[in-house]
């Protein structure tokens, strides 16, 4: 998940001194850049998941500081490292405040340290492990399209445990794939700064219109921990953003990664089309094999061809036969339950649902029956979708 601030505490924090003030929740927060800022304004230049160090030089009051803060945390900054000892002395214990409430990591460094020569050293840190997660990245996509290749697994041997546990999840917008290359990066460093705790066990990339989140050897619980967290701050902090999460299986072995992988989709497929924020695939029942299905010829051939007397007449006399369908077959052939769900006397289900078994040709009556139409109604939700 690229060079993080948990990486350049392990290498560079005796050597610079460092020290961790507030904001450790964001202990995992990915680093793509080093600025220097000095004066709010040059925050224009930020594009998402930079790290800010300042001297304090244009935040040498309380107030100002307070400003900057607050500005990085709607920019979605990694963080930010104070140069204390000539413009700030302490840090104001309301900055402090602010980095905790926002999982915005706070750092200092003695005035003694040479800033430029840091931040050059830690930009080609940030350059290398760039180039390391796109060879990463590039590896696990050919695992997924071409599983059982030696390659992959070659490639991904330094950094992963091969024959250990691999599961996948995918995060859908419906729209990535039409939005330019700027907006979706920078949905991109937003996302993986609300991934707190996944670093070094995962790797963040964009494949076939989502993004995708390997994980190795996350224990379940952790894992929904994590999504958990993650669901929550994308609710409080991107309330307006379509954003649906679909979390695959676990399987043993990076081989098997493909199987995960096609499994996370199907469930954000599941949760984009119900409007849910995360499905876990293993949770969908039923609805697994359905979502499953990837031939549209064949989705259309068993859910709107078979439906489509029904879907005619509905267009023609402004009915809605398939859905008090879909909700009598759901409902075991409940009349009341489906008179409930569609705001209708009983005495209109009955009549209704004998027009639409006439238009259908069927009676309804057997298990066989029931099943193949409800397959179909569900196959229309998920093709409309």
């Amino acid at each position: 998940m690229g060079y993080t601030i948990e990486d350049m505490m392990s290498s560079s924090q005796d050597k610079y001194e460092i020290t961790f003030v507030a904001g450790q929740n964001g202990w995992a927060n990915s680093i793509s850049w080093i600025l220097l800022i000095e004066d709010i304004n040059a925050l224009r230049n930020f594009k998402g998941k930079d790290l800010a160090i300042t001297t304090g030089f244009g935040f040498d009051k309380e107030s100002k500081l307070l400003a900057l803060v607050g500005m990085l945390v709607k920019l979605r900054a990694s963080g930010l490292i104070i140069n204390t000892g000539m413009y700030i002395h302490e840090i104001p214990q309301s900055v402090i405040d602010i980095c905790n409430e926002n999982d915005l990591p706070l750092l200092t460094v003695p005035w003694h340290v040479q800033l430029f020569d840091m931040i050059k050293d830690l930009n080609i840190r940030v350059l290398l492990q760039g180039m390391a997660d796109e060879q990463i990245s590039a590896s696990f996509i050919e695992a997924i399209e071409k599983p059982k290749n030696s390659s992959y697994r070659t490639d991904l041997l330094p950094y992963f445990d091969v024959d250990g546990d691999f599961r996948v999840f995918a995060l859908e917008t419906g729209d990535l794939d039409t939005m330019d290359t700027v907006e979706r990066r920078r949905l991109s460093f937003q996302i993986q700064i609300y991934l707190e705790s996944i670093s070094h066990n995962a790797n963040f990339f964009y494949y076939d219109s989502c993004f995708v989140v390997v994980v190795n050897n996350v224990p379940e619980n952790v894992l929904h921990e994590i999504i958990d967290s993650f669901k929550r701050r994308v609710e409080q902090r991107m309330p307006m953003q379509k954003l649906a999460v679909g979390v695959g299986s676990v399987f043993k072995d990076l081989d098997n990664l493909t199987y995960s992988y096609k499994r996370a989709r199907a469930a954000s497929r599941k949760a984009l089309s119900s409007g849910e924020r995360v499905v876990w695939f293993d949770d969908m029942d039923t609805e697994r094999l359905l979502y499953l299905i990837s031939d549209p010829f064949l989705i259309k051939e068993m859910g709107s061809d078979l439906l489509q007397p029904l879907i005619d007449y509905d267009e023609k006399n402004s009915r809605d036969y398939v859905r008090m369908l879909e909700i009598y077959l759901l409902t075991n052939g409940s009349i009341q339950e489906t008179a409930s769900q569609m705001y209708l006397h009983r005495n209109t289900v009955i009549y209704r649902m004998n027009n639409i078994k006439k238009i259908l040709s069927t009676d309804l009556d057997s298990t066989e029956e029931k099943m193949k139409y409800l397959i179909a109604c569900r196959l229309l939700s998920l093709n409309e979708s």
